[in-house]
């Protein structure tokens, strides 16, 4: 159901909204100039105890602290940086999320509207350069699109393989006011954009995965963070105890299974062990 807000309100109060609307209580982050707008706002927000805000040396530990806080709470880290280079400081954290699929929102200043595209100061196309490395993003052109943007970006954070958002707000947008302003929640969004959620596997699949697992040579499970990520770690134990086949991990699926038990092989990989890789290289070719 979409919520009508009436009055007129800055781009940054309809950011701080929205983002307290998904259930957003801490946001990690280093102020700028093209950013100030939102971090004035945000100053009353904290005031009202609606959101707290922590304050970071560097651009660079805000974005690490959000994807430790999405790791430990299993909610998506929020982050803000100014433009240019407060931007392009969060490039190795952005990366690294997307590889271990970690939803954060990535919130960035940016130079004004019409300034953008002409090297204007501590202009930088935030959005070309981590186009590789996130799960989508956004350049926020029109200020009544920030409501649906964030709920977009919740979605997508989380639903699927969970990933960065970058979502890069002009100065002009967080200054600008609106009279209206419509806020869709996040649970909504399949039936208004008919977006896709996440599915239960089918019984025919399971079925073949079981007929497997009592007929395979030599089985091994290889396990990784989508155990951890969807909290399946009795359903594996029981899964492992029933077939009594050996187990090994990726580095994201560290803690997903006892290590010391008599079926746990440890930590495929480089780092690891090498017997483990042998292994595997071998029942692979054998497969050829």
């Amino acid at each position: 159901m979409e919520l009508k807000k009436k009055c007129s309100r800055t781009g940054a109060y309809i950011l701080l909204d929205s983002l307290v609307q998904n259930g957003v209580e801490h946001i990690f982050g280093y102020p700028g100039g093209a950013i100030l707008p939102i971090y004035d706002e945000l100053y009353h927000w904290e005031k009202a105890n609606l959101i707290k805000h922590i304050l970071v040396r560097h651009e660079q530990a805000a974005i690490h602290a959000a994807d430790a806080y999405a790791r430990s709470t299993n909610k998506p880290g929020i982050c803000f940086a100014t433009s240019g280079p407060g931007a392009t400081n969060l490039v190795t954290g952005i990366a690294n999320a997307k590889i271990d699929s970690i939803p954060l929102i990535v919130i960035t200043g940016q130079v004004g509207r019409t300034f953008i595209g002409t090297d204007a100061f501590q202009e930088t196309d935030i959005f070309g350069i981590t186009l590789p490395i996130v799960k989508h993003s956004y350049t926020v052109h029109e200020t009544h699109l920030l409501p649906m943007i964030l709920s977009e970006a919740f979605f997508l954070a989380q639903n699927g393989r969970p990933g960065p958002i970058l979502i890069d707000i002009p100065k002009d947008v967080g200054l600008e006011e609106i009279a209206n302003f419509g806020y869709i929640p996040i649970n909504e969004l399949p039936k208004v954009l008919n977006f896709r959620t996440e599915h239960t596997i089918k019984a025919p699949v399971f079925k073949e995965l079981i007929q497997k697992c009592k007929f395979s040579y030599q089985p091994l499970f290889y396990i990784g963070g989508g155990i951890v990520r969807s909290n399946a770690f009795q359903c594996l134990r029981q899964f492992v105890k029933l077939f009594q086949i050996p187990i090994t991990t990726t580095l994201m699926g560290k803690s997903s299974y006892n290590e010391i038990d008599h079926l746990s092989l440890g930590m495929l990989g480089m780092v690891r062990l090498v017997f483990l890789n042998f292994f595997l290289s071998i029942e692979k070719n054998k497969r050829r």
